[in-house]
């Protein structure tokens, strides 16, 4: 059924925790699928796979790597795609220096990653660098709008198994502080591209002595689709946080900085580079200069402050007075108290979406650097989306802490079709050279957008194509229609970008006659309303642009069930296909320093189980292949087995890992399959793979416990060994033995 450059489906390879437990589940993954016929191929979009892939003509026949991303871009435009994604790393500057030391450190030939290239040779590596930074692979392959929900089997053992919640009081200092004023929602404007507009766009900065220099041209966008620019004030953001450290010392609560650097990988490690030089402001003046000369990068954080600062002749001195400033302001919100990793320290550690989250869970708590939990402010400057959070800190002040036993469930629809923005892109986001205008240019000569601006704002343009919108407020229609809720487009008719949509949203609600069905609010009246409505049990559609897909697909399964990462998201894409993700939720290096340090991988691949069902039914009917069909029935069976039994991985060395996880999956997959009667012969290839599965469990279970509590060698980070991996992630010999009937397993890695 597959060609030999096409698999049947692709399972992507990607890093850190999601790619470690992939080494544990694909071979079982493939063992099953053989038998429908069906080839599973993979696809490398880890940040190493993509770093290697950018620099052919520097490497060795045998270390060069396709551009598998590229490819994979251009399958998920194919009618019968079938993808499954598991989340990867955004890389923030610091991961992605990592990643190129590790690579170089393994005999690769890579440049070092120029920080301010000048030649025009650092100039082409820095541009192939930064077409890796932030979230480069998701726009390439989400060709369609996205289905996120809750499956009903999650949703069910939630409510049966409620996770910890942390307890609100009213008296809670904990709140949200945002702009008010020139930042990027405030300063926004909007067009919808007319025939004549439509074509090559290009971005220009114009200096106050009239000189034109074009930043980014031959940007071809069609007619009808919706562009926004906007720019936030650099200035009125350094007198916001001079402002909120001011009044959070008053307050005797955490200062909390939350931003997503790995999605806005040019505006918030910018915005997140003020907030470290304005937090230690009077040792930025004091020792500019040197700092200068040093290569000290304040939107790398703290941490890399400090390791340039061990280089320099007085670093004594200077992290004396750096510690005794720190002394004098609010405490900060701790990544990792243990090991003094503040919130400041690394631009892509506590990114918005999933800490804010979390913050609520912990009822409205966070670490402080004495170990110790305190109510925080969380700093959020841009008040674009600052209003949601805002919002649920309140309800949870006045209603307490969300019940996981009878909340209802929020799905959501989101507008990320082709490269849908609503935040700008990076090749469209400038921090200003000068004092002067910023502007955006049409086909025509029409000037579509006109800001003046300050040297250092920041400045950004986004785009978002008319045929996406439609598809979108199409799949709005059919899950409305499907689950009969409340279903609410969060827009906001004050917002320049969101006026634009509601012009598409509204007279496509008309002709299909069911706007009585929909409400448009904007974001914080959303959130109420949503609150109120799961709180009473009830379940809520939340139809929203890209970032609010990013954000509440978040915030409502983390205080629903716990995690984000057994939600099914479903991509459908827009010319037939089907991108399968394995849930929101970040790539988890937390888990991989706990397996690094004590063999105890927690990472649940329940989102997986989910996505690899859904994956296979689709396949199925789109092929009309029964025997997929019954393969991802049987998944589902497998997937509420874990649930029922209670086989996820737990948080502590002694308790089942992932990789017992995927045993168990694998034996109840097996069963489920061998006790159908749709399909005998699969049901009579499975059920002594079941039988043999069983019966040897209990010596299955204890190779794969062995050496449980000690330190263990990938040979690597980014770029892990294959080898030692495998030894770690797959170390029961009975269990390989029972799949090595089918496959050799070492193919499957």
């Amino acid at each position: 059924m597959a060609t030999e450059t096409a698999p049947d489906i692709i399972y992507t390879k990607v890093d850190e925790a999601p790619q470690l437990a992939s080494v544990s589940l694909l071979p079982i993954i493939r063992v099953f699928t053989e038998k429908a016929g069906i080839s599973i191929g993979v696809k490398d979009i880890s940040l190493a796979g993509r770093i290697i892939a950018a620099f052919p003509e520097r490497l060795t026949p045998v270390q060069k790597l396709p551009d598998d991303l590229a490819e994979l871009g251009e399958l998920v435009k194919n009618s019968r795609a079938n993808v499954i994604k598991l989340p990867n790393i955004s890389a923030s500057v610091p991961q992605l220096v990592a990643a190129i030391t590790e690579l170089k450190s393994q005999g690769f030939d890579l440049p070092d990653y120029p920080e301010e290239p000048v030649s025009d040779t650092e100039k082409s590596v820095r541009s192939k660098y930064d077409a890796i930074k932030g979230s480069a692979v998701n726009p390439v392959l989400r060709e369609g709008n996205s289905d996120r929900r809750a499956a009903v089997a999650v949703k069910k053992f939630a409510a049966a198994n409620p996770h910890s919640m942390g307890v609100w009081s009213k008296d809670s200092k904990t709140r949200v502080s945002t702009m008010t004023s020139d930042d990027f929602r405030s300063n926004e404007t909007s067009v919808t591209l007319s025939g004549s507009q439509a074509g090559f766009l290009r971005i220009e900065h114009v200096s106050i002595d009239e000189q034109v220099t074009v930043l980014k041209d031959s940007m071809e966008l069609p007619t009808g689709t919706v562009v926004d620019a906007t720019f936030m004030s650099a200035k009125a953001l350094d007198a916001f946080l001079v402002q909120q450290i001011e009044e959070t010392k008053a307050d005797g609560t955490l200062f909390s900085l939350h931003l997503k650097a790995t999605m806005m990988k040019i505006s918030d490690p910018i915005l997140f580079g003020h907030a470290v030089t304005v937090y230690l402001k009077p040792i930025f003046e004091k020792y500019m200069s040197a700092f200068d000369k040093a290569g000290v990068d304040p939107n790398s954080g703290l941490g890399s402050l400090y390791s340039v600062i061990e280089a320099m002749p007085n670093s004594g001195s200077i992290r004396a007075e750096i510690d005794a400033l720190m002394e004098t302001r609010p405490p900060l919100y701790m990544v990792n108290s243990d090991k003094g990793i503040t919130n400041l320290h690394v631009p892509s550690d506590v990114i918005i979406d999933a800490s804010m989250p979390a913050l609520i869970r912990a009822g409205g708590k966070g670490w402080g650097p004495d170990g110790r939990e305190s109510d925080a402010n969380c700093v959020i400057p841009d008040s674009s989306y600052a209003a949601i959070y805002d919002e649920a800190i309140k309800f949870c002040k006045e209603n307490g802490a969300v019940n996981p036993t009878s909340v209802g469930t929020v799905q959501n629809v989101g507008l990320m079709a082709q490269k849908a923005e609503e935040y700008g892109s990076h090749p469209t986001t400038f921090e200003v050279p000068s004092n002067g205008k910023m502007r955006v240019i049409g086909a025509n000569g029409d000037i579509l957008h006109e800001h003046s601006v300050e040297s250092g704002d920041i400045w950004r343009m986004a785009s978002t194509r008319k045929a996406a919108i439609e598809n979108w407020v199409q799949l709005a229609i059919e899950r409305q229609d499907l689950e009969g809720c409340e279903a609410i487009f969060w827009l906001d008719e004050c917002r320049a970008h969101d006026l634009e949509l509601i012009k598409v949203v509204t007279p496509m609600l008309d002709v299909a006659g069911c706007a009585d069905n929909f409400s448009i609010m904007a974001p914080r009246e959303a959130t109420r309303v949503t609150f109120e409505t799961t709180h009473s049990g009830h379940n809520s559609i939340a139809i929203t642009g890209n970032v609010l897909r990013d954000y509440l697909t978040d915030l409502f399964p983390i205080l629903e069930l716990g995690t984000s990462a057994k939600m099914l998201s479903i991509v459908k894409l827009m010319n037939g296909g089907g991108l399968f993700e394995t849930g929101a939720g970040g790539s988890a290096p937390k888990h991989v320093e706990q397996l690094l340090e004590k063999n105890h991988l927690r990472w649940d691949s329940l989102g997986e189980f989910c996505a690899l069902g859904e994956s296979l039914k689709y396949f199925g009917l789109v092929n009309n292949n029964p025997k997929a069909t019954t393969l991802g029935a049987a998944v589902d069976a497998a997937t509420q087995g874990i649930l029922d039994h209670n086989k996820s991985p737990g948080r502590k060395v002694g308790q089942l890992d992932n990789r017992d996880s995927h045993f168990f999956f694998a034996l109840y997959w097996a069963q489920a399959i061998a006790e159908q009667n749709r399909d005998f012969e699969l049901a009579t290839y499975f059920a002594p793979l079941a039988e043999a599965l069983l019966s040897n469990q209990d010596t299955i279970i204890d190779e794969l416990r062995a050496g449980r509590g000690t330190a263990v060698d990938l040979g690597g980070y980014y770029h892990s060994d294959v080898s030692k991996t495998v030894a770690v992630m797959a170390p029961s010999a009975t269990l390989n033995n029972i799949l090595l009937k089918s496959l050799e397993f070492k193919s499957s890695i």
